[in-house]
């Protein structure tokens, strides 16, 4: 036993930790890329509200179009991207395989997709607001095609460091359930 005060227990240098029991590694891996992946999932939550508070200001005419600009194609379906965050996010409790894969899959469908197309979809106003300077939707006075692209770039590697992390978290529980059966 350690105290935090006073004098050490008898009869002991302090050199018997040796027979101790430690936490196996894969253990140790599951916390830490929990821990990551519940991080990264309330960026992509932030993210995702950012998207559908402009989806609906704008739909609901809430504030003037010369403030908020219509949504692009691509938020519609990255809005759906909630999917994918649930159920990672309900696969880490349990330690649910199924869930995860699923979260994994889906994220590449609902959240990576949108995201590439949308960038092709901005592409044009890019490049006119690039070359010209001249734009024509505008979020709260800046180019709407800069704000988004800067979404974009933040939820692209959000997106693909949720995806790194779920499959070292897979290959985790996998490597523990293998170990289990080899018993």
């Amino acid at each position: 036993m350690t105290s935090r005060v006073g004098p050490r227990a008898a009869g002991t240098d302090g050199s018997d930790f040796k027979h101790r029991e430690k936490v196996a590694s894969h253990y140790q891996m599951s916390a830490s890329l929990k821990s990551e992946i519940r991080k990264l999932n309330f960026v992509h939550l932030l993210l995702w509200l950012l998207v559908a508070a402009q989806v609906i200001v704008s739909k609901l005419d809430l504030v003037p179009s010369d403030k908020v600009a219509e949504p692009y194609r691509w938020e519609y379906p990255y809005l759906i991207s909630l999917f994918p965050l649930v159920t990672g996010s309900l696969s880490l409790p349990k330690n649910n395989i199924s869930y995860l894969v699923i979260s994994m899959i889906s994220s590449g469908l609902f959240s990576i997709a949108p995201l590439f197309y949308g960038s092709m979809e901005m592409l044009g106003e890019a490049q006119q607001l690039y070359r010209h300077g001249k734009a024509y939707r505008f979020i709260f006075g800046w180019a709407a095609v800069t704000v988004m692209y800067l979404v974009m770039v933040v939820a692209v590697q959000v997106h693909a460091w949720q995806i790194y992390y779920s499959k070292k978290l897979l290959d985790a529980w996998f490597d523990s359930t293998q170990e289990k059966k080899k018993k």
